[in-house]
């Protein structure tokens, strides 16, 4: 029964945490965009979720050790992969080398906020429908 209530779920927690991974890289380009030789970047969205919802997630880290009395140590998996994360070809080139345009991060940084909220509007409401179910009847 958990099972199913965490695969039903899984979408849309998969889709808030690389909304909440492109909401980074955007800020970090609006952040450098008068650092001289920056190059913005941003994620390729649809793929990313589509690799993370077959479970294609990048391994944890692994750890050495360097004793065989240590406990072995790995990091959790991470459903963000650095292979999505692409650089802009800027349409208009800077002297500097920078490649941030303002507007178009701007716009984009305000997509993402608002398809963020739209996706944790959904999960939230279909939250409150399976709370509802479980209630028993009066």
């Amino acid at each position: 029964m958990l099972d199913q209530l965490e695969a039903s779920l899984a979408f849309h927690q998969q889709a808030l945490a690389l909304r909440q991974e492109r909401q980074k890289v955007l800020a970090s380009n609006i952040a450098n965009a008068d650092t001289p030789g920056y190059k913005a970047r941003d994620m390729d969205f649809s793929r990313a979720l589509e690799d993370a919802t077959r479970g294609s997630m990048q391994p944890g880290l692994k750890l050495a050790r360097t004793s065989s009395q240590h406990l072995a140590g790995e990091g959790a998996a991470s459903m963000f992969d650095a292979r999505h994360l692409l650089y802009r070809v800027p349409e208009q080139p800077s002297l500097d080398g920078n490649t941030v345009d303002m507007d178009r991060e701007r716009s984009d940084f305000a997509d993402n906020s608002v398809r963020y909220q739209a996706a944790l509007t959904i999960l939230n409401s279909r939250i409150q429908g399976l709370k509802q179910a479980m209630q028993p009847e009066r």
